[in-house]
């Protein structure tokens, strides 16, 4: 599990092809992240992508992405910066909202334009993903929580609108979107469960534990 507060923005340095069919391997300098007490087999989030540790000497690590994560994702398969995040402790400060790493879809960005002091960011999502994002809900965009302030349906997707302050802007990777660029789109944990829950009850009224 992670929290979508960036912790350091790294460089996927190298992208080394595993074969035909089987992925790639990354080499990523990890930048300003501390990998004093990560081990092989650690979790580590990058651009919002849960990946597991295979090497790690200094500043340096090497993770293996499937061709199915490649397909799903966006920013994994080429050098490049990347938003990076440790797997929380259970004591840790849950400063953004809980996000499981698991990326539900790519979004589209259409605009992302600086207003007085912030950033405007409009993302449109899926029609499929579009159901569980709501006003002052969380999203999870690139690995960085972040609170949506707008959602408005169209044929084409839902497209959820965020504010990005100055800090979020400059200690991650969203400062380089421009409109047409692919992100990865984490939905909200909870409204996941709710979903799940509701539909069960509507198909099965009389089961439950209450029943």
């Amino acid at each position: 599990m992670f929290t979508g507060i960036v912790a350091a923005v790294g460089h996927i340095e190298t992208v080394e092809s595993l074969g035909e069919g089987a992925g790639v391997r990354l080499s990523i300098d990890a930048g300003a992240l501390d990998l004093a007490d990560v081990a092989i087999g650690d979790s580590i989030a990058i651009q919002g992508a849960c990946m597991t540790v295979i090497t790690c000497h200094g500043s340096q690590f090497t993770v293996d992405v499937s061709r199915e994560s490649l397909s799903k994702t966006a920013g994994l398969g080429e050098p490049g910066p990347v938003n990076l995040e440790k797997a929380m402790r259970l004591s840790d400060r849950l400063g953004g909202h809980l996000v499981s790493g698991h990326v539900d879809g790519l979004g589209e960005v259409v605009r992302f334009e600086q207003s007085g002091e912030s950033w405007l960011l409009d993302v449109r999502v899926p029609v499929t993903l579009g159901r569980y994002f709501a006003y002052k809900g969380s999203a999870t965009i690139n690995g960085v929580s972040l609170t949506v302030n707008r959602v408005a349906d169209e044929v084409a997707g839902t497209v959820i609108s965020i504010n990005l302050i100055p800090h979020t802007v400059s200690v991650t990777t969203l400062g380089r979107l421009r409109p047409g660029m692919a992100v990865n789109v984490e939905i909200d944990l909870i409204a996941r469960y709710v979903e799940r829950m509701l539909a069960a009850e509507a198909a099965s009224p009389a089961t439950g534990p209450s029943a």
